[in-house]
């Protein structure tokens, strides 16, 4: 159902930015606003929003589920296959009275359809990638549950690989138990596809191969995440198998050092980049800086990456009840990778873990 409250606050922002309305297609905007979730295929469809009125782009495939979902009180402008959407479309629009107005288009709508739009009803079109994510950021408290209930769940999956981890695995196995854990537990979906690199393959920070058999004295990373009633969890862990060696040790303890500090540096009103300049000190003077190659974090939410993004250049003041990643890492090319990530919840005197797994150095079994 239409969450009105957030659709109020949107209207505000639409007056601040001097806009007319937005148009949101699928994506986690139209989830957040609305809940609705729609089966991903060409066909334009979406959630027109202006300062006194809305309408929903309906193909007639989707009328019943769009309908059920949005609420009674949403016009639904449907169109046929054979007619396409462009005369729904100019309905919808000219019903707002939008023609020739300022209408923002989220990254819902396929440039093509866009084109279209723009040829059939004059106005001036802008980019509204980013109009909600002063609504996003700031997670109210039964927002905030659900990411500490979705947090638990990963927390559980990552014992329960450093139980089951053993040499002889492969990978893909491993990601397949990922799943069937989380489905055990109650998830809704996977977040993301689970990331398991496995000795040399760590050194990649977004390994997307599965076919590595698991070997003696290998670290692997484990970076993995579900959603919970529409909410996402995402962490990482790096486990051993077997005795690690000195250098293994030394790394691991350099990350954990790292993720430790930029922990610290969280509380209210610390620009963004402050939090990644804190971890990535850490690695830096221990000689590793040029082996951190990504971001220290990025917001989690509705969707799995969303703003506020910790990463240097952000000025962004931090604000109680923004939620974000903190994950610094080692990437060493050809020998293994190490990273440690926990979600945090920004609250009035500094940050509260999501994540409960120990951060300490873990040897499976």
């Amino acid at each position: 159902m239409l969450q009105q409250q957030r659709v109020a606050r949107l209207r505000r922002r639409l007056e601040e930015e001097g806009l007319d309305a937005v148009y949101l297609g699928p994506s986690s905007d139209l989830e957040y606003l609305s809940g609705l979730v729609l089966f991903p295929d060409e066909r334009p469809k979406g959630l027109m929003v202006s300062r006194s009125g809305l309408f929903a782009l309906t193909p007639m495939l989707y009328q019943e589920d769009m309908g059920c979902t949005l609420g009674a009180d949403v016009p639904l402008q449907v169109w046929e296959d054979h007619q396409g959407f462009l005369g729904a479309w100019t309905r919808g629009c000219e019903a707002l009275g939008l023609a020739g107005k300022r209408i923002a288009v989220n990254d819902g709508m396929r440039a093509v359809d866009l084109l279209d739009a723009q040829g059939a009803l004059p106005g001036t079109y802008l980019n509204g990638a980013r109009l909600l994510e002063p609504l996003r950021r700031r997670k109210d408290p039964e927002e905030l549950d659900k990411m500490r209930q979705a947090s638990k769940m990963a927390d559980e999956v990552v014992r329960r690989l450093a139980a089951y981890l053993r040499p002889g695995q492969v990978e893909r196995e491993l990601s397949k138990k990922i799943l069937e854990w989380f489905e055990e537990l109650g998830a809704q979906d996977l977040s993301f596809q689970p990331i398991v690199a496995s000795g040399p393959n760590g050194s990649m920070p977004h390994y997307g191969g599965c076919d590595r058999v698991i070997q003696e004295n290998d670290l692997v990373i484990f970076d993995l995440g579900c959603r919970y009633r529409g909410y996402c969890s995402d962490t990482t862990r790096t486990l051993f198998v077997g005795e690690p060696t000195a250098k293994q040790k030394e790394v691991y303890e350099i990350v954990r050092q790292a993720q430790v500090a930029g922990e610290a540096a969280v509380r209210p009103g610390v620009p963004a980049q402050e939090v990644d300049r804190a971890a990535r000190k850490v690695i830096a003077d221990a000689g590793y800086g040029n082996y951190f190659l990504n971001r220290l974090g990025h917001g989690i939410g509705v969707a799995v990456h969303e703003a506020p993004y910790i990463i240097e250049g952000s000025e962004l003041p931090l604000e109680v009840g923004n939620v974000f990643s903190i994950e610094p890492g080692i990437y060493l090319p050809g020998e293994f990778g190490v990273r440690i990530e926990n979600l945090v919840a920004v609250t009035e005197t500094g940050c509260e873990p999501l994540n409960a797994f120990p951060r300490e150095l873990t040897v499976a079994g």
